[in-house]
């Protein structure tokens, strides 16, 4: 496959970006076709794809099936609302179209058994856009951990803090989907940033696997708050009632016995973070400082009280003596993408995937188990944080699996 003839279905904010770095990938990816319900997003989208090639795609509004059954795309990507994402997913996996879905949760656990069912039944190769699973310090913690220096992992932490209340607001006038979400549900919505590195760290589904949570919310005052300041802009807001609780903490437990903590938190005043953190028995990854600690390097019994502060950002430095293979061989060229690198490395692992026809470093089941999370934490805050438990999407695969080293991987390939 010379050239890879792209489709894309949902085209917010998200989608456009997508979109428009397919064409700096340097791998050969004509968009063919745009798709999206609304007609501004469309003709936008087509736009801009002629103006950076000269050649416009197919423009469709609404009918994603009309994309998949015109035989002009090779694959598609799908960067629609959250709820759309595993409806267009397994209708473009029943229609033989390698799928990209971007990241979100889902809003019920039948709905990533459907995913895994059409997938199973069709073969179309799947792949999550989780593109912080690409990002330097997880990847890095993810070889540091292979090597044995962390020792045996017992707990790691993660989650998605991002001041977005301008975004959830503004979707009244946007149509971002995340306003009618947090009017609605009270669940951790974004649970793969940083489930998903998380979970490769932990041999999620290949060889362990996540057994139950308990997901607490606080109250949620933020939006509500925000919309006295800014509620002239909005006024049909003011009185809105919003489910969504201000703080997310989300409690896995591993079959391996280690646990995961989860928080969301995207409705108060705060930095960008993902809360990074891997804790072994020989040390771990701290995001907090950036950095790396190891037993055997940084503990001096006589001065363990000694501050840590001269250390701060020395992750840095083991990312260079580190470095990812993958980050190693086209870091500088991911680094001129969004995400710090991480989409340029997450949508050419996908692309080399469809041109290759190699397994997808992100697969169904990574993405059913992942997205389940957000339904699941739903169920236990509305009981009061009752133990809830995660399915096994893998029907006991997980505990039999052993990676063919004779196997052609993709050079992406995560596992």
């Amino acid at each position: 496959m010379e050239e890879i003839r792209l489709g894309v279905i949902g085209l917010g904010g998200r989608g456009r970006s997508l979109m428009k770095q397919t064409q700096s990938l340097g791998r050969n990816v004509v968009v063919t076709a745009v798709c999206d319900e609304f007609i501004d997003r469309a003709e936008m989208s087509a736009d801009i794809i002629e103006e950076m090639t000269g050649k416009r795609p197919e423009l469709i509004t609404a009918n994603h099936e009309e994309v998949l059954n015109s035989g002009k795309v090779d694959c598609v990507i799908v960067s629609t609302s959250w709820e759309d994402h595993i409806r267009v997913s397994c209708a473009a996996m029943r229609a033989g179209v390698p799928v990209g879905c971007e990241t979100g949760g889902a809003y019920s656990v039948e709905d990533c058994y459907e995913l895994v069912r059409t997938y199973e039944e069709t073969k179309t190769p799947f792949m999550l856009l989780e593109n912080c699973c690409y990002g330097q310090m997880e990847m890095l913690s993810l070889k540091m951990k292979r090597e044995g220096l962390f020792g045996k992992i017992s707990h790691c932490t993660g989650g998605y803090g991002h001041d977005l209340r301008s975004e959830i607001i503004g979707g009244y006038t946007t149509k971002h989907y995340r306003l009618r979400n947090y009017m609605r549900r009270n669940c951790d919505n974004y649970p793969q940033h940083q489930l998903g590195p998380i979970c490769k760290i932990l041999d999620i589904n290949k060889g362990n696997r996540l057994v139950s949570l308990v997901s607490i919310a606080s109250k949620g005052n933020g939006i509500r708050e925000y919309l006295k300041q800014k509620g002239a802009e909005t006024p049909e807001l003011v009185e809105t009632d919003f489910c969504q609780g201000d703080v997310i903490n989300t409690i896995i437990t591993c079959a391996g016995g280690e646990t995961i903590l989860l928080t969301l938190d995207t409705t108060l005043p705060r930095n960008y973070s993902r809360f990074f953190s891997v804790r072994g028995t020989k040390g771990g990854y701290f995001e907090g400082d950036n950095s790396i600690y190891l037993e055997d390097v940084h503990f001096d019994p006589e001065h363990e009280w000694d501050p840590w502060k001269p250390n701060w950002g020395n992750a840095e430095k083991y990312f260079e003596e580190y470095k990812p293979d993958i980050w190693a061989k086209y870091g500088e060229e991911a680094l001129k993408g969004g995400h710090n690198g991480m989409d340029y490395l997450v949508l050419s692992a996908f692309f080399e995937s469809v041109k290759t026809g190699a397994e997808m470093p992100v697969d169904v089941y990574d993405a059913a188990t992942w997205m389940s999370i957000s339904a699941l934490s739903e169920a236990s805050i509305a009981c009061g944080g009752a133990p809830v438990a995660i399915p096994d999407f893998t029907r006991g695969r997980w505990i039999r699996y052993k990676k063919d080293e004779t196997k052609k991987y993709s050079e992406f390939d995560l596992d």
